[in-house]
């Protein structure tokens, strides 16, 4: 094959040196045919392709080779053979080839069939209220001044292309069931299809097809909003794309540059405004007439209708310590203090945590997504300060304890006397009967009074809680007593008998007559 340089040698010894053809083949030790092919083609190079791939073995099988590759093809992965197994069964047929030219028919095939198809698509459409995808992304945010990692839900009406993106600390399923919740919410209503890929807290197992096991408390929130799940294929985000477009788009128009707020509660109703900001300003990628918006509001009456909030909560069972704390999630909180001793159930939402024990509740918190923190309620430890009232000074629920300005002028007052603890104590206990605004009321009656005992607050509390005086019964005229009665028990003085040992009421008009005319009876 003629390399570059001398092609270049040749047209320059004739076109410019105007050398004949039998000297430049002299020099270049080339035949006259090279020299005048360059002279004539006027090519600065030349480059041989094979058009046709002589395969004297392997050519009157192939159509036999395509017939059983394409059936490998359709059949299931584990189900498919390998290249040796289908080269030793085109050889039970009679090929007397090797196995080398059946590996690189069959590479060149498989090929040719996954070009022919891995650029094309199908165009989809959907009907109004048919379908949403469901997608999670990774987004960087500035919270209180930290720059913070947070996964980011995305919810996309198919139809209508109506989206709703809100931030979470986390990808768990509580905030899996919390994102559908506030999505449906705002939309007014779900759709009968929802489109999802194969996420762990939907997903428990995949099967041939779109055959897919679905967690148990996932498929009881399709039940509940009346949505049918869908999974696609694993590796294929294609189809769900218009959630995998809304990814990208609304990383680079929300979170670039990097959005600051105090918490995710500013940021997500932050996420909601520009989410209705960008469906009014924005055409329909189909309905180029008609905004995202206008096209939502006629898809609204078409969604399934609002079910009302869903219980999204993740159950997981725990024991509690003997200083009344359950950990979860890297953090503890405590729980009433009746619940130590027996083990308790882990309810946990997007925003808080409860902890239930024989159908009650014993402890609610907001929730902490830091790790090693402790979570405290005071009201938990009053039972165990009635036993210990020592510990009231240096317990570590107590320390950080943001009571009310009457209380806490009560109990600087009661630390300087003796018992004083004690007296707190039996404070804090009206808490849990009467609540924490009437406790207030009284602390802030007895300094109104200018004491600070414990009895005294204890005894307006008692007071308050007496039933009210019933209202006076107007009587009417018809009823009234013409004589009111006179409050003198002298008068049954004359009903005792005399010395004689008459009874003087015996007579109609004797002293009961008289009595009785006097008393009004």
């Amino acid at each position: 094959m003629l390399v570059v340089e001398t092609i270049a040698k040749i047209r320059r010894a004739y076109f410019q040196d105007g050398k004949s053809i039998k000297q430049i083949c002299r020099e270049l030790r080339v035949s006259r045919n090279t020299v005048r092919k360059v002279i004539r083609s006027g090519a600065t190079e030349f480059s041989y392709e094979r058009t046709v791939q002589p395969q004297p073995k392997i050519g009157p099988w192939r159509d036999e080779l395509d017939r059983m590759l394409a059936e490998n093809l359709r059949k299931p992965k584990r189900e498919r053979l390998t290249r040796i197994r289908i080269f030793e069964e085109l050889r039970d047929l009679g090929y007397d080839g090797g196995y080398d030219a059946v590996r690189r028919y069959a590479a060149a095939w498989s090929k040719s069939e996954s070009e022919a198809t891995a650029a094309a698509f199908v165009p989809l459409s959907f009907d109004p209220g048919e379908a949403y995808q469901f997608d999670w992304s990774h987004e960087v945010a500035i919270i209180d001044g930290v720059t913070t990692t947070i996964k980011v839900a995305h919810v996309r009406l198919c139809h209508s292309r109506m989206i709703f993106v809100r931030a979470y600390p986390r990808e768990t399923q509580e905030m899996v069931f919390d994102a559908h919740d506030k999505a449906f919410a705002f939309w007014g209503g779900a759709c009968a299809r929802g489109i999802y890929d194969n996420m762990k807290t939907a997903v428990d197992a995949i099967f041939v097809g779109k055959d897919r096991a679905y967690n148990r408390r996932f498929q009881q929130m399709c039940s509940h909003f009346l949505v049918d799940p869908v999974a696609c294929t694993p590796a294929s985000g294609w189809e769900k794309g218009q959630v995998e477009n809304q990814v990208g788009v609304i990383r680079r128009r929300f979170f670039v540059p990097r959005p600051k707020f105090r918490n995710l509660d500013e940021l997500n109703a932050w996420l909601l405004d520009r989410c209705v900001a960008w469906a009014k300003a924005h055409p329909h990628t189909e309905m180029r007439d008609r905004t995202i918006w206008e096209v939502f509001e006629e898809e609204r009456p078409k969604l399934v209708p609002y079910a009302g909030p869903f219980d999204g909560f993740h159950a997981t069972p725990a024991s509690v310590s003997k200083t009344c704390l359950v950990r979860f999630d890297r953090n503890r909180y405590s729980v009433d203090a009746r619940a130590v001793g027996r083990p308790v159930e882990i309810r946990a939402y997007a925003e808080r945590v409860e902890f239930w024990q024989g159908g009650q509740i014993v402890g609610q918190h907001r929730r902490a997504f830091g790790r090693d923190q402790a979570v405290y309620d005071p009201l938990h430890y009053i039972p165990v300060l009635a036993r210990k009232p020592g510990a009231l000074r240096n317990g570590a629920p107590f320390k950080e304890w943001e009571l009310p300005i009457a209380m806490r002028r009560i109990r600087r007052k009661l630390e300087r006397v003796p018992n004083g603890d004690r007296q707190m104590v039996e404070i804090f206990a009206g808490l849990l009967t009467d609540g924490p605004d009437a406790v207030e009321a009284a602390c802030a009656e007895a300094i109104a009074e200018g004491v600070h005992s414990a009895d005294v607050v204890l005894n307006i509390l008692a007071r308050r809680r007496e039933p009210e005086r019933p209202a006076d019964i107007e009587i009417p005229d018809a009823l009234k007593l013409t004589r009111e009665p006179i409050a003198d028990c002298a008068r049954y003085d004359t009903l005792r008998r005399d010395a004689n040992g008459t009874n003087q009421c015996a007579g109609r008009d004797g002293p009961v007559e008289a009595v009785r005319n006097e008393g009004g009876l």
